[in-house]
């Protein structure tokens, strides 16, 4: 008599990931299209004042940074922003809700990056830009698939590249600095009515910028020790970027005029050619960070299908896991098409907007979500933050979203 066979168990996510590859998978999403692609954008808005656009940005996405630090320690699954909303509000509808909107922010703003990525390309050569995003897209999935460690070993290693490639900027542009004490009072906000939308308008786009460090609590799965990690590592890559920014804005506004910056689409590469040197040293950079960028929201949209779908309040095809690479394969290609079809309709700066109101929106849930599990819930994980935090986050995102819709009526001019 033949034994029953055993059913063979799904493959299971790998836990491969320490607080060094964390911190650079977050450092990666982050810097990928903020500073890289957008400034231009930011100061066409802000104007000189853009260094202080950025820090407003830095004020709005810490507070939400705090909150997701302690939620990811508290809560360490995939599909992080679902599983804080179910747990706040026991609602299986909101939780895919949530997760829904996720997935299209990582979608959207790997699309804007993928738009970045063909104005930087065209520095080097002048090619059609449907095949360009087509044939990006085909590449960025199959790294995804290949395997977590594999891909943020890749990932990371751009990311030190990215970083080198702000380093640099901020050195041949160092002659720059020395206009500061007798231009520091055009970097602040003009008192007027005019200067301080501008800034407020500057602030809503550079909050994109930021966009990144909630993608690490999605891999939460694949961390080891993710309850002392996850905090550790979105409070490092937060401090980073904001740092790598604020440098990096300040001497850009120094270094070339607003309406220079303004009117490229590798503003960065003009930096560089205003200093003499050839742009396609800091273009090829930034042609790596953009595409790693694009990377690893790819990596973490398809990383909240899979915990949708694993626990049932989504399609399970997404929960398959390759047996091979352990990834979720079936959920990388979904995104992938969804990145290609948003890569080909949009432009740059609706993409980043986009992508700015409804990132608002999931973070105005996750603080009010830590807020109700704080108050039900006070037992203090390993890293706790004040209550006010939550709720500080809560009201700035509500109300950055109120303002900016406003403005964008015509109601606030």
């Amino acid at each position: 008599m033949t034994e029953p066979a055993i059913p063979t168990p799904p493959a299971a996510l790998r836990r491969s990931i320490g607080l060094p590859l964390l911190t650079l998978y977050g450092l990666g999403t982050i810097l990928g299209a903020g500073i890289y692609v957008l400034i231009g954008e930011i100061a066409a808005v802000a104007g000189t004042a853009a260094p202080a656009a950025f820090v407003l940005a830095a004020v709005l996405a810490g507070l939400t940074a705090f909150s997701f630090a302690e939620l990811s320690g508290r809560i360490p699954q995939s599909a992080g922003e679902a599983a804080y909303a179910q747990a706040a509000f026991g609602s299986a509808r909101l939780a895919v809700l949530v997760g829904l909107a996720v997935i299209v922010v990582g979608t959207v703003s790997a699309a804007t990056m993928l738009r970045g990525f063909v104005g930087y390309l065209e520095v080097f050569v002048s090619v059609p830009e449907a095949p360009v995003i087509v044939l990006t897209v085909l590449v960025l999935s199959a790294i995804a698939v290949w395997g977590i460690g594999e891909s943020l070993l890749a990932a990371a290693a751009v990311t030190v590249v990215e970083v080198g490639g702000l380093i640099f900027v901020l050195f041949v542009a160092r002659d720059a600095l020395g206009e500061l004490p007798s231009r520091w009072p055009t970097l602040l906000p003009s008192p007027n009515l005019a200067g301080l939308l501008g800034v407020l308008s500057g602030a809503f786009l550079a909050f994109y910028a930021f966009i990144g460090f909630e993608d690490m609590v999605n891999i939460a799965e694949e961390v080891k020790e993710p309850e002392r990690t996850l905090p550790r590592g979105i409070v490092l890559a937060l401090v980073i970027s904001t740092v790598l920014y604020f440098a990096v804005a300040t001497v850009a506004i120094l270094a070339v005029p607003v309406a220079e910056l303004a009117g490229s689409t590798a503003p960065l590469a003009v930096i560089v050619e205003s200093r003499g040197l050839p742009p396609e040293i800091i273009a090829g950079i930034s042609l790596l960070a953009v595409l790693n960028g694009a990377l690893v929201q790819i990596i973490m949209a398809s990383r909240v299908l899979y915990g949708l779908a694993s626990q049932n309040l989504l399609w399970r095809g997404f929960a398959y896991v390759h047996p091979r690479t352990r990834t979720p394969a079936v959920g990388t290609a979904a995104v992938g098409l969804a990145l290609l079809v948003l890569a080909l309709a949009f432009s740059l700066g609706g993409l980043a907007r986009a992508t700015s109101f409804i990132a608002l929106g999931i973070f105005a849930l996750v603080n009010a979500s830590l807020w109700r599990i704080k108050q039900r819930d006070p037992a203090r994980p390993a890293f706790a933050i004040p209550l006010a935090v939550p709720v500080l986050g809560l009201l700035l995102s509500i109300g950055t979203i109120v303002w900016e819709a406003l403005r964008l009526a015509r109601w606030i001019e």
